[in-house]
């Protein structure tokens, strides 16, 4: 892919500048996979064909610069936008089930993860996004409702000693359906499954909050600080107190 960058407004270039073209032409090759890029504002600064088949044009050139109210119907815009703004306060989203439309008009199930992006010197100049199209055998309606109620029930009580036998309760599944079922949707086991969750969590409340990494840690479901601080590392890259200090720079 190589996004139009003549003409660009500033905010749109600055995003470009920080996103690796590599990358973002690597989107191009993904069949079954919507990539998009947004500026702060909200427009659009590099798509790829799926993204641009799933809307009413017919080329990324009219797609570029426009915003989710100019391309797709008011309750996916408005969805779209507050999923933008919990990113761009420091929420990272990821693996959030939903349906949008397919090719065909038809619609299905798909996993939409939704990153900030940040320059060189640490700003904030805007958020990827890719969407990822559970087909046939991994996104049935059965699959997707009992996964949206486990990851409901673990969000609701992080704190819980999740047993196997209380992820399947959640997710009105033998254990044994329950585990083919994360496994083909997240690609996690169960356990991993809930780890991420309450590591998501924490990520919110470091980039959103100043409260300390004590509570964050507790509040994340997490036994004491130290097995909080060695998991985020593990899991991260970066203790929560680096986390913290990049995301709010």
């Amino acid at each position: 892919m190589a996004p139009v960058r003549d003409n660009l407004w500033p905010e749109g270039v600055a995003l470009l500048a920080a996103l690796s073209p590599a990358m973002v032409a690597l989107m191009d090759e993904l069949p079954d996979t919507m990539f998009c890029a947004k500026d702060v504002t909200g427009r659009y600064a590099a798509v790829n064909p799926v993204f641009v088949a799933r809307t009413n044009e017919r080329s990324r050139r009219a797609v570029l610069g426009r915003r989710a109210r100019d391309l797709f119907v008011p309750q996916l815009a408005e969805r779209y936008e507050q999923q933008d703004a919990e990113v761009l306060q420091g929420r990272s989203l990821r693996g959030e089930l939903e349906r949008i439309r397919r090719l065909g008009g038809t619609s299905g199930w798909f996993l939409t993860s939704k990153l900030p992006v940040h320059d060189d010197a640490g700003r904030l100049v805007g958020i990827v996004s890719v969407s990822h199209d559970l087909r046939a055998g991994a996104a049935d309606d059965a699959t997707m409702g009992s996964m949206a109620a486990l990851v409901a029930a673990v969000e609701a009580d992080l704190g819980a000693r999740w047993t196997t036998a209380r992820l399947a309760e959640a997710a009105g599944a033998t254990p044994a359906v329950l585990d083919r079922r994360v496994r083909r949707v997240y690609g996690l086991t169960p356990r991993q499954l809930v780890l991420r969750t309450r590591v998501d969590h924490a990520t919110r409340l470091l980039a959103g909050t100043t409260r300390p990494i004590g509570d964050v840690a507790a509040d994340s479901g997490f036994y004491d600080q130290p097995s909080f601080t060695r998991t985020f590392a593990r899991l991260t890259g970066e203790t929560p107190a680096q986390y913290r200090r990049r995301t709010r720079r």
